[in-house]
Order: structure tokens, then sequence, then C-alpha cells
């Protein structure tokens, strides 16, 4: 067995550094531990940031990871408010904004990833999503007749119209694409999101082209304006790579973010990262493959651990999201990417919003399965990616087969 690193730090104060530092202690490690986060808060969770924290729903304690007296009691030094700037593998140093250096045995980079701002006149100054100081900026601004314009129909975007409209705002989201979603979901299950919004009484425009984003409004390509109390841009996010450069570390250039092997490894075998940054070379999907989502926040730390420790695995679970939109819910597993897939099977009605979508590619294996206000279905959906099932379109079609009976005879 390799010989347990000297000490390790771990650069990131979301879920994946909180799990990182909980699966070394979990696994045996009794030397140093250290957590840098660039943020003053707890390490978090950031989905309810768009969801139940943002509508009011639940108190922002409860997406915290670990309570202080955790750390205390793991002998775990927070490091937070200090933003870590670079990584010189060859001194086994990280240096600070503040121009502190620490040593490190291992280092575990949850970095995490970004907001985008498009190259839109003005789109520096609109409302962006990522920090809980965000959320709260949001939660303040919501109310009654605010007029509320978000630029993207994302999940993020999505999900912020919603609370902005359930906090009985007037909103407006504006898309670029002819549907929201539909790099993710393609165009038989993205018209699902956007009669939702448009039945709540968002004014969804599609197909549209921002101009201009203003203190007080938005200017579209068309020449119309669009007047507002908030511009949200939710246009999408970026791995925060600059440490993973610093160190000289090899970057996936397909998926952009820092190439790992099934053990979330990367290029320097004293280096692994998780998360939002970690471009997954996946033995099941059989592809590289980099998620930005809450379970991949959530499991990789452990795998990631245990390959700095020197034992052998590999992280295989598939990639997992959810998302909550007035009275929708839906769960997504799997990977299916547009041009990918040969077919979508529904079984359900998608016009009610309770159905299951299965992407399907040229020979009937299961790519990718969504729920929609349709439970306790996953643990039957994920067989048959990870079997490459060869299923029976019509078979998969009928809610009366179970999932567990439609294979091709």
């Amino acid at each position: 067995m390799t010989e347990a690193p000297s000490s390790v730090v771990i650069i990131g104060g979301g879920l994946a550094g909180a799990k990182a530092a909980e699966a070394l202690r979990d696994q045996g490690y009794t030397g140093p531990v250290t957590l840098v986060g660039a943020e003053t808060d707890l390490p978090y969770e950031r989905p309810p940031l768009s969801k139940d924290y943002l509508t009011g729903k639940a108190e922002f304690a409860a997406a915290v990871v670990h309570d202080e007296a955790w750390y205390a009691e793991h002998d775990v030094t927070l490091r937070l408010g200090a933003e870590a700037v670079a990584v010189d593998p060859a001194a086994h140093e990280i240096e600070l904004a503040d121009g502190t250096r620490l040593g490190y045995g291992a280092l575990v980079l949850a970095t995490g990833s970004e907001p985008t701002v498009p190259p839109i006149p003005g789109a520096a100054g609109g409302r962006y999503l990522r920090t809980h100081a965000d959320s709260d900026a949001l939660r303040a601004a919501f109310g009654p007749g605010t007029r509320v314009v978000i630029v993207g129909g994302g999940w993020i975007g999505l999900e912020v119209a919603s609370a902005a409209k359930g906090a009985g705002g007037e909103v407006t989201v504006l898309e670029a694409a002819d549907q929201p979603l539909l790099a993710v979901l393609g165009p038989e299950t993205a018209t699902v999101f956007a009669d939702l919004h448009r039945a709540h009484g968002v004014d969804l425009r599609t197909g549209v082209s921002v101009a201009a984003i203003r203190p007080d409004g938005v200017d579209l390509a068309d020449g119309t304006s669009i007047a507002a109390d908030i511009v949200v841009v939710g246009t999408g996010a970026a791995p925060r790579l600059a440490l993973a450069v610093s160190a000289g570390l090899a970057v996936d250039d397909a998926t952009g973010g820092v190439a790992v092997d099934a053990g979330l490894r990367t290029s320097n075998p004293d280096i692994v990262a998780v998360g939002d940054i970690a471009a997954h070379d996946h033995p099941v999907l059989g592809r590289r493959v980099r998620v930005e989502h809450w379970a991949t926040a959530l499991k990789q730390p452990t795998v990631a651990v245990a390959s700095l420790l020197g034992t052998d695995g590999s992280y295989d679970d598939l990639p997992y999201f959810f998302s909550d939109q007035f009275d929708l819910g839906m769960e997504y597993v799997g990977y299916a990417a547009r041009g990918e897939y040969a077919q979508v099977v529904v079984r359900g009605d998608l016009g009610a919003r309770e159905f299951v979508a299965f992407w399907l590619d040229a020979e009937d294996h299961v790519l990718a399965g969504m729920n929609v206000n349709v439970w306790d279905v996953v643990d039957d959906i994920k067989p048959l990616i990870a079997n490459r099932t060869v299923v029976d379109p019509g078979k998969l079609a009928e809610p009366a087969v179970p999932l567990t009976a439609v294979r091709q005879s």
C-alpha cells in the first residue's frame, strides 16, 4: 500500500471539500488536514441556493454540511475567507491571496465552478447566483410586482424564475435557443419545461438575442426593450481551473476540466480533483465526462481520498441531478448528449407532466432516464444504463410493464 501523505490540504469550501475532509477521517487518515475556502461560510451545499433556500422554505443551516464543532472534533483545520491563488507542486505548497504559503503532502482540488459572464454589453452588472450571499440578495429583492428578467433558460435560470414567480414577481425569461434546456434534454422533452413556465405566468421568450443589459432592463437585438427591477444572468458556468493550470495539471480540452482517471487522480500523483472541475474517465460510460451536479460533489471525494491513501478504486456512479420548479419535480440519471441518441421513449403523460422519459441509442440501449413527478424509479433505471440492456421500446413505453421486464425478447 502507498505510504499515507504527511498532510492533506483541501481547496474548496463546498460540498466536495467537506466530504473530502470527512472521507479522510472515515478512512483512517490521522495526519494533518486543512480545508481552505474562499468564502467565510462553513462549507455548504449549493442546490438549495436556487431551490428551497431561495424560496424561503428552508434555512441556510440546512445546507451546511458539518457544523463548526465537527471540524474541531475531527481535527480538521479550517482556513475560511482565504483564497488560494497558486499551487507549487515542486515545493508541495499552495499560496494564498495574503501571501501565506501552506505545505501539503497531498492536495485535493475541489474548486468548483463559477458563473460565466456572457459577451453582452452590461452583463457584468447583472445579478448572478453562485454563493450564499448571491441567494440572500435575490431573496431580499424578490417580491410582489417586482419585475425580474432572467437571461438564460437553463436549470439555474428556470429555478430562479420559479422562485421569483412564487414570490409574486413579474418574470420574463430570455432564451437564445428554440426551447429552454434544449442542449440538455433535446426537443422531445424540453417543451415540457417551456409549457410549465408559461402555464404559471412566466413570459418565456425563446429564440431571442440579448443586445445589452442595463441596470433597469434588457435590450434585445430586434430593438425591443424590457424594463426590469432585477436582471439575473444564468447563461452557464465554467470550472475554476486556475489552480490546476498553475500546478501544470493535464486538462481535457473536450470537457474543459482537469483530466482525472477512474480513481480521480490527476496527472500529478499527489493531487486529486473532484466535483465540477473533474473530467473523469468513467468506467461505465466508457468516456470522459465532467458533471456539474450535487451527486458528483457528494460521492466522488470518497474514491479520491481512497486513491490518495493507496487504495485502488474507481468512481462508477452514473451522472445524476434533480430540479424543482413550481409543482414539477424531476430526476435525471445517465448521459445522453444531443446527436448521440436515436430516440426518446416516454412512459406516462407528457401533457400532465407525469412521465418517465428514456433516451435510447440506435441499438436500443438506454443512455439516460428522466422521471418527472413520478418517484422511486431511479434505482430501476440505473441497471438498464449500467448493464447496457437492449430494451424493447414498446415495453419501455408501457407503464404496466415493470422496468425489470423491458429487455428485448
